[in-house]
């Protein structure tokens, strides 16, 4: 095995998911979603592609909405909410088996973040009282 393997190469694929069309939800997109128990990976593109990754210790909420033509074919909209820089909002867009992604990549971030010791706090509004 060479050193530049990738972190997804060597990883267990758990989901892999690709953009469909709302009629019919054909998959008739260039759009592939790859999920692993560490990396959220989006490649778009024909001509040109581009591979957007998101480590899954960064993602702070995940959101599921479905439209009623997306009910109608089985789809649904798996928004992630992240710290990533190049895009902190992630949409799965169209994608079958969207609550059961959406209820993994929940679960998955949460191990991610207690394996790496991410913490997160919030400020939950003390207004500068004194605890005595």
């Amino acid at each position: 095995m060479s050193e530049n393997t990738n972190k997804t190469e060597t990883e267990e694929i758990v989901y892999v998911a690709r953009k469909r069309l709302l009629f019919f939800g054909l998959p008739w997109t260039f759009t592939k979603y790859t999920i692993t128990p560490s990396i959220l990976t989006v490649d778009q593109g024909l001509f040109k592609t581009v591979e957007n990754d998101c480590y899954m210790y960064k993602i702070q909420d995940v959101r599921l909405t479905q439209t009623l033509c997306e009910k109608i074919f089985g789809l649904g909209t798996v928004e992630c909410f992240s710290g990533d820089a190049t895009d902190p909002n992630l949409k799965l867009i169209h994608i079958k088996k969207s609550k059961e992604i959406k209820n993994y990549i929940l679960e998955a971030s949460e191990k991610a973040k207690i394996k790496r010791r991410t913490v997160t706090t919030y400020d939950i509004g003390m207004d500068g009282d004194e605890i005595n």
